[in-house]
């Protein structure tokens, strides 16, 4: 384990971290101390053998459980298989962008279901142990789509804003106990899934790299450069730890002053 370790002890599960941003928090997690649970609804070698790098890495414990989280049973049995769940880490998300009046009904309910429901699910699973355990967080990783719109977008903003508007009633309901629910509102971050469209969009629009990432990509945030996925998960951590334990049903942005506009 790392010398620095605040969180040592605790259990965060972390939906949809097998890559991008939820493993990139499960990682900044573990370097934290914290036992992770990865999930995403492959079940695949390779994710159990994520799960492995990271307890032989940073000296914890971390395995990987398959679960569907657009199935509110599977969103509830990842919670219940962790067998203890001090920190819930909700990010599982999918995208589809089109017009509302050609939004296909079967994608706007995957959506749904994904990216706002299963934290409900999730939250519904994980308050109890919480309340057992006389401690817990709560963090869900919303997106500066949670607070502002974009078109062509419907089903994702509306429910991130879900995510949102959960969090805080969340909040509500924990505000006399040890647990807090927070958002974190990400803009757009360097995953390896945004990295592999930056060769794309340069021919797309015939701009060197740099031109396509500041004008075309990141022309809504300010700061021209992308969130990491080490500074969310540093985000995640701090609002684990004790520093963050009366902050609560609120919104932090990690998205270069998009939402400042």
């Amino acid at each position: 384990m790392t010398s620095n370790a605040p969180l040592s002890g605790k259990t965060a599960v972390i939906t949809g971290s097998n890559s991008g941003i939820g493993l990139g928090v499960a990682r900044e997690m573990a370097k934290a101390g914290t036992n992770v649970v990865l999930n995403s609804f492959t079940d695949r070698e390779e994710d159990h053998a994520i799960a492995a790098e990271i307890a032989k890495e940073f000296g914890v414990d971390a395995t990987y459980i398959a679960a569907d989280m657009s199935k509110a049973d599977d969103c509830r049995r990842l919670v219940a298989d962790a067998g203890t769940c001090d920190i819930l880490i909700n990010n599982a998300g999918i995208q589809h962008v089109a017009p509302i009046d050609e939004f296909p009904t079967e994608k706007w309910d995957a959506i749904i279901a994904i990216n706002m429901s299963s934290a409900f699910h999730t939250t519904a699973a994980a308050l109890p142990m919480m309340r057992k355990a006389g401690w817990g967080r709560v963090i869900n990783i919303a997106s500066a789509h949670g607070l502002t719109a974009s078109p062509y977008k419907s089903a994702y903003v509306a429910a991130k804003h879900g995510v949102v508007g959960l969090t805080k009633t969340t909040a509500l309901e924990t505000a006399e106990e040890p647990i807090t629910c927070n958002a974190i509102c990400p803009g757009y971050v360097l995953t390896p899934l945004v990295e592999a469209q930056i060769p794309d969009t340069m021919k797309e629009y015939d701009m060197s790299r740099e031109d396509v990432i500041k004008n075309v990509m990141l022309k809504r945030q300010p700061s021209k450069e992308f969130a990491t996925v080490e500074q969310l998960g540093g985000t995640a951590v701090f609002l684990a730890s004790d520093a963050a334990a009366q902050i609560t049903g609120t919104t932090i942005s990690v998205d270069g002053g998009w939402t400042a506009l």
